[in-house]
């Protein structure tokens, strides 16, 4: 098979880094060009110096649709769709796009909502994809069981994100000396993501409109997201626990499991790992991922494995880093 020729666009930023570090081990993708407007003649390891010794690359300046079957957009909100509206028409390549810009049903113009644990048939008919935030995923993950079977009630909802998932910019939460030895609490119930997350929980269970609560929160820690999710729900632990490992069976990255979930479980995978407990009359879930893997960037290279018909695990069996 001819390799996917690969474009990323916005290749300075935190999910660009890891796009690269997946895809040049990646046996079908070749990296075709690394643009970005700020870095563009740099060398592409100047930014990014754990990929020295993995790629001899210079960020380019203009993006080169006619050597790309597959454009990565990591641009940042806001500026994915200025960029889709002035392509030109002669790009017949795929789009994945990792904002936020396309994720909503009134913004998608025709990119398909790319959780390939709620949407794998219609990711494989796709050409454009919108990547999932990285909270909407593990929550969604944490979700998607209960309401394929309609039994979703009021939700809710405390998550807390490494200190990557606000971007490389530094900012007054997010650097080092303020998010170290810290905690706090930010966004309460009005998160960008509670949009995503309510779309699919009604394509699952239609006529859904009970709350979902969610408070977020900033950990002192680089990556990983932990999201611990309960609500009210009439199932027993053995039934629950039979209906989420019954729905990601046929899912190679979510793993359901009887021991309490932890960041350390799956930083540096895309693996999602999910754990359900019934207490009293409620369900509690806790859904972990790495925030820029299975959050971002290693879920966009299985939403092209998925796009290209190759197996949904090729260049993504990562190891976990355990200390």
């Amino acid at each position: 098979m001819q390799k996917i020729k690969v474009g990323i666009v916005g290749g300075a930023g935190y999910t660009a880094g890891e796009l690269i570090r997946l895809l040049v081990h990646h046996p079908q993708a070749e990296i075709s060009f690394i643009q970005s407007n700020s870095q563009a003649g740099l060398d592409v390891c100047s930014i990014h110096a754990d990929l020295i010794g993995d790629i001899d690359m210079n960020f380019v300046a203009e993006v080169d649709y006619d050597n790309a079957n597959v454009l990565f957009l990591c641009m940042g909100h806001g500026r994915s769709k200025s960029f889709v509206d002035e392509m030109p028409e002669s790009y017949k390549g795929k789009i994945i796009d990792l904002s936020n810009d396309f994720r909503l049903n009134k913004d998608a113009d025709g990119f398909v909502y790319g959780l390939p644990e709620c949407n794998l048939d219609q990711i494989k008919k796709a050409d454009k994809i919108a990547n999932p935030g990285c909270f909407a995923t593990a929550i969604q993950l944490a979700l998607l069981p209960l309401a394929s079977k309609g039994l979703l009630n009021e939700i809710h909802i405390h998550a807390i994100t490494g200190s990557t998932g606000a971007g490389q910019a530094p900012s007054a939460t997010t650097h080092f000396s303020w998010r170290n030895n810290n905690a706090s609490v930010y966004k309460s119930f009005s998160h960008q993501h509670l949009g995503e997350i309510g779309e699919t929980m009604v394509q699952l269970q239609s006529g859904f409109e009970k709350e979902i609560n969610f408070v977020p929160m900033r950990g002192n820690f680089p990556r990983g997201i932990l999201a611990s999710v309960y609500l009210d729900c009439d199932l027993s632990e053995t039934e629950a626990k039979e209906l989420y490992r019954k729905y990601y069976e046929p899912h190679p990255f979510t793993i359901v499991t009887d021991k309490s979930p932890d960041v350390k479980m799956v930083v540096n995978t895309n693996k999602a790992v999910v754990q359900v407990k019934k207490h009293n009359n409620k369900i509690h879930i806790v859904s972990v991922i790495d925030n820029l893997l299975k959050g971002a960037s290693g879920q966009a290279v299985q939403n092209m494995n998925i796009l290209f018909g190759l197996d949904e695990v090729m260049g993504l069996l990562l190891k976990p880093v355990a200390f």
